[in-house]
């Protein structure tokens, strides 16, 4: 199975069509998103293109093949015009070696770490800053953000499939992989 992990949309119509666009090239079979996906949050300029409402017709459209967790700008309002679940704060994936704990940042993070297992992998966005590092007892990644990248990093998403993960830019280019 392959997965395409992004965060940080931010009501981006512009950035989310690029994003889905890199979804159908990547031909993967689910969608994992890391929270902020409607609003700006009151830290961030507005995106490009800032138009929630087409954000969210866009990804009802694929609402069967997404996962998302909560953002920290994720509120209860969102759950009721977005189609498919977006207030759970974490979730669990396991591959046949490791746990991957999947969450946007703001609560579990390498200040706060969830339970984990030496190998295992915690998995967020929220920094928007594209990163992996491996710790004594566990490995931190975040795919950084689709459309407010920091720390000149780039607009850009992650894969993950045969356990092997990539980090790409949103034409698709390999930017690093783990």
């Amino acid at each position: 199975m392959k997965y395409m992990i992004a965060s940080d949309i931010h009501g981006s119509a512009y950035y989310c069509q690029k994003m889905l666009d890199a979804y159908k090239n990547e031909k993967a079979d689910r969608l994992i998103l890391l929270g902020d996906i409607l609003y700006h949050g009151p830290r961030n300029d507005l995106p490009k293109e800032y138009n929630p409402k087409k954000v969210i017709e866009m990804l009802n459209e694929l609402k069967d093949d997404i996962l998302c967790v909560r953002g920290n700008c994720e509120a209860e309002v969102d759950q009721m015009v977005l189609k498919f679940p977006v207030l759970a704060d974490y979730a669990i994936m396991n591959t046949d070696s490791r746990m991957i704990f999947i969450t946007h940042g703001h609560k579990f993070n390498e200040q706060n770490l969830p339970p984990l297992h030496k190998g295992d992998i915690l998995l967020h966005g929220h920094t928007h800053v594209p990163k992996c590092t491996e710790h004594e007892n566990y490995i931190y990644m975040n795919p950084g953000s689709v459309s407010l990248p920091k720390e000149n990093s780039h607009h850009g998403y992650m894969t993950l499939e045969n356990n092997t993960f990539l980090w790409k830019n949103l034409d698709g280019k390999v930017i690093h992989n783990s």
